[in-house]
């Protein structure tokens, strides 16, 4: 059963996508101080603001989700109208396999409901993530009580049997 990829929201419209790695706003910035129209200063700062809220984003993720990563953040990029590309986009993916045993499933679940919801502000994408894997955990629980009682009967003890009171 497969859960997905933890996403953030973006609110533009992507031009490209690429890994953390391609080109950054250190990395592509013009080397002279341009002045710019207001209206491109105000983009640029809109900018700048939602990068800084896509990387703080996907960190959240990426330090939730633990060895449950499976690569670290990419991104999606838009290029200001100062030749800068800003993180407008982005998903950390994640294993979400379920475990090889019912506990080990249910271990699996809660800690990738963990990462969905680690963002200060998780999007819907990552509130469907936590649902799924909250199903599967719940999935993993009725089998894992199932194979109790499965056992308990091969004892020959009813569920009010099972318990043992010992009182000193």
């Amino acid at each position: 059963m497969g859960i997905g990829a933890i996403q953030s929201s973006s609110t533009y419209a992507p031009q490209a996508s690429a890994p953390a790695r391609s080109a950054t706003r250190a990395e592509s910035a013009p080397s002279a101080q341009q002045e710019f129209s207001p209206e491109d200063q105000a983009k640029i700062d809109q900018l700048k603001a939602r990068d800084l809220q896509v990387r703080q984003h996907e960190q959240a993720h990426l330090a939730a989700a633990g060895g449950l990563a499976t690569s670290g953040a990419t991104y999606t990029y838009q290029r200001g109208p100062n030749g800068v590309n800003y993180a407008v986009g982005g998903e950390v993916n994640i294993d979400t396999s379920p475990g090889r045993t019912p506990e080990e499933t249910i271990s699996k679940a809660r800690q990738i409901q963990a990462a969905a919801l680690a963002p200060a502000d998780p999007s819907g994408p990552d509130r469907s993530v936590a649902a799924r894997a909250a199903q599967m955990a719940q999935q993993a629980q009725a089998e894992l009580s199932a194979k109790q009682q499965e056992v308990q009967r091969g004892y020959g003890l009813s569920e009010k049997q099972a318990t043992i009171d010992i009182f000193a």
